[in-house]
This record gives C-alpha cells, sequence and structure tokens, in this order.
C-alpha cells in the first residue's frame, strides 16, 4: 500500500482565450460589418452557434464594450450558449471604428484593436477577461499588436503576449488559482458589469 505524497494535480481547464480567429489590419465600415466579419470567421472555424452573429450584435447594442484604454479596444461578446469552442478572436483594424463606451450611454470610442473573447462559462473564464482587460490597458502591448504586418505575425505576437497573462495548456506547475487572482489585484466592477453580463 503506497502513498503518493504528490498533491493530486486538478485537469488544467481548456484553455481560456486561446487563439481561435487572427486577423491584421481588418479593413470594414462600420462597427456592424466588424461584428458580422468576425462572426462569420468564427462560424467558419464551427467555434460558435448559427445564432451567435445575431446574439453579439445586440449583445453590443444593449452592454456596449468599447474600452477608453490609452489606445482604444474593445471587447465585444455573446453569451456562453453561443460558443461552442472557448477561445479569442483578435483583430486590428485597418481604421478606427466607433464602439459604444463600455458603461456609458452615448460615449464612443475609436477602436484600433478588438479582442472577442468566447465564453462557455462565464464564471471559470472572468479571471482570464480580467487579465485580458489588463493587456488591452498596456500601451506598448497593444501597439506591439498593432505594428504586426500580416495575420500569421499577427498571431505569434499575441501568443507571446497571452501567455504573459493568461493561464495555457501544460502550465498547470506555473501557475495556482490564488495566486493568479492575487496578482489582479481588485476586481474592477466596470469591467465585471460590462462584461460579467455574459453569464446572465
Amino acid at each position: 500500500m503506497t502513498t503518493d505524497p504528490t498533491p493530486p494535480v486538478e485537469d488544467d481547464p481548456a484553455p481560456p482565450l486561446a487563439l481561435t480567429v487572427v486577423i491584421a489590419h481588418l479593413d470594414v465600415s462600420d462597427r456592424e460589418d466588424l461584428l458580422r466579419s468576425l462572426a462569420g470567421h468564427l462560424l467558419d472555424e464551427g467555434a460558435v452557434t448559427v445564432d451567435f452573429p445575431e446574439a453579439l450584435r445586440d449583445r453590443e447594442r444593449t452592454y456596449p464594450t468599447g474600452l477608453p484604454t490609452p489606445i482604444p479596444t474593445a471587447i465585444p461578446h455573446a453569451d456562453p450558449q453561443h460558443v461552442v469552442i472557448p477561445g479569442l478572436a483578435l483583430a486590428t483594424l485597418a481604421r478606427p471604428v466607433p464602439f459604444g463606451e463600455m458603461g456609458t450611454r452615448d460615449g464612443s470610442v475609436d477602436v484600433r484593436l478588438v479582442a472577442m473573447p468566447l465564453l462557455t462559462d462565464a464564471g471559470e473564464h472572468l479571471e482570464a477577461l480580467q487579465r485580458l482587460m489588463g493587456l488591452l490597458s498596456d500601451e506598448a502591448a497593444v501597439q506591439d499588436l498593432l505594428d504586426a504586418r500580416d495575420d500569421a505575425d499577427l498571431r505569434a505576437r499575441a501568443a507571446v503576449r497571452l501567455a504573459a497573462v493568461l493561464p495555457g495548456p501544460g502550465r498547470a506547475d506555473d501557475h495556482s488559482p490564488r495566486a493568479a487572482g492575487e496578482a489582479d489585484g481588485p476586481r474592477s466592477t466596470d469591467g465585471a458589469d460590462g462584461t460579467g453580463g455574459a453569464g446572465a
């Protein structure tokens, strides 16, 4: 009868916000065109349900996700029931696109980068979402992504940036949920309200 002193390792969850679709210099006419384009790519990847595009647009109209970060960004998303595979769609824009500002009635920001989290369980992925928002607040990091030459370059740069702030597969010994949570500091109530509705 042997006793294994090693504490059990919990199954590492599917990497939240793993890169699903990455597009550099996406050229769109407006917000609706942008959401339609990204949703179409995600449908092609089998990452979302057929009703995802409409749910995405409806949610953005009701709960705008434009962030007044140093370089304006947005994190549009739909509710978890419309997501098949957790991940992230990321796009830099050929020209700024106006988005409603999160937490305001009539504010607007001219967005240059969109990160669309695909969440299947808002509770499990809230920490990852908050870390993503922290990354988007880093002007140097966002500028690095905007400087990507093409899709492949953007994917490579984004993978490095995301690996620094988000847990990934095979890294269970590199982090713990408690330590990761402490690193974030206080939760942002605005961010949680604007994005946490994903679980509503």
